[in-house]
């Protein structure tokens, strides 16, 4: 031990020092290395040693993470890193603020909650405001958070119906060989709406409402020369819309309407040339009154930590690449001007 070392220890249940700690202590070498302290478990007991600052932040995170089971909730990896990026931060305290949020619970009694400072804002904004474009890389939620908050509006009778939507990009010549009728081939491309209703309202729920027209999942062509009132409506991949299919569908709003729009801009499948109609209506309707765009980053990707890592590294990549298209026009422009001279 170094005469600088300082020592803290923590009482917490036996149960949540186990939980925390992980499999093989996996978690809290993830805590030792991040902080710099060591942790050890002392009958009972935390004991947290290294320098001051280190060792008080180490323990705000712990304590966190052991109220975050006390409220009913689980230690995954996830939440590790995220309580560990907040404690860096020093916003560990809004881990609670965050976690007091239940939006609603799954078919299995699982509670649907925001699980970072991203998602929070983001839902916040669609509570908020009448129309909410969730932009973002994949596994930050964005769409399901948002099937989360129209289907709690849909059983609150806040709105009568839920239509879900995509643009269906593949669905010309290409689908035209596949077997059955329109909704069968474009059923795949609405495959990840379904799983997402699956599982927060319960296949015979989905079914019933679906049967009666409550619930309608339909590619974006069907919205055409619609007028949508009372409904909680939500475009997904947003990204792969024209400027022109953007403007159809945000002009379908009617009254007592409210609509998500979620898109990420580095995974359009448009073709090449195309503008997006995400990346325009982002320039069109930025400051106009009850519509309000929602960033969320690598830092909000909530599925496996190592899918955080691919988006941060594809973010890193992307920013590299426009660096260095940019050296290669300025460089070009250059040239160009020096041949004119010449």
């Amino acid at each position: 031990m170094q005469m600088n070392d300082f020592t803290i220890r923590l009482d917490m249940p036996v149960g949540h020092i186990q939980e925390i700690f992980g499999m093989r202590d996996a978690y809290v070498k993830k805590l030792e290395r991040d902080f710099g302290v060591a942790i050890v478990d002392r009958n009972g007991s935390i004991m947290i040693t290294g320098e001051e600052e280190q060792a008080k932040r180490a323990e705000s995170v712990l304590r966190q993470l052991s109220l975050s089971l006390s409220r009913g909730n689980e230690i995954e990896e996830q939440s590790v890193d995220y309580a560990i990026t907040l404690g860096m931060e020093k916003k560990e305290a809004a881990m609670a603020e965050i976690d007091s949020d239940c939006i609603c619970h799954t078919v299995n009694g699982k509670p649907i909650k925001p699980k970072t400072l991203g998602q929070k804002a983001y839902v916040d904004a669609i509570r908020d405001n009448m129309l909410v474009f969730g932009l973002g890389p994949a596994g930050t939620g964005k769409t399901y958070l948002a099937m989360a908050m129209a289907i709690t509006a849909f059983k609150n009778d806040e709105v009568g119906r839920i239509i879900l939507t995509r643009p269906a990009i593949e669905a010309g010549e290409k689908l035209g060989f596949l077997p059955g009728d329109l909704q069968s081939k474009v059923d795949p491309y609405l495959r990840p709406l379904y799983d997402a209703l699956y599982q927060i309202m319960g296949a015979e729920s989905f079914a019933k409402n679906m049967e009666k027209g409550l619930i309608e999942v339909a590619p974006l062509a069907y919205m055409r020369g619609r007028t949508l009132d009372n409904a909680y409506i939500i475009l997904d991949e947003a990204q792969n819309t024209t400027p022109a299919q953007m403007k159809m569908f945000l002009t379908r709003i009617g009254f007592g309407s409210k609509v998500v729009v979620t898109g990420d801009n580095s995974q359009k499948d448009l073709p090449t040339g195309t503008k997006s109609g995400l990346d325009v209506a982002a320039k069109v309707l930025r400051g106009i009154e009850d519509i309000a765009f929602s960033t969320l980053t690598s830092k909000d990707v909530v599925r496996h930590p190592l899918v955080q890592k691919i988006v941060q590294a594809y973010e890193n990549y992307e920013v590299k690449e426009e660096s260095r298209s940019r050296r290669e026009r300025d460089r070009l422009k250059v040239k160009d001007r020096q041949g004119r001279r010449g």
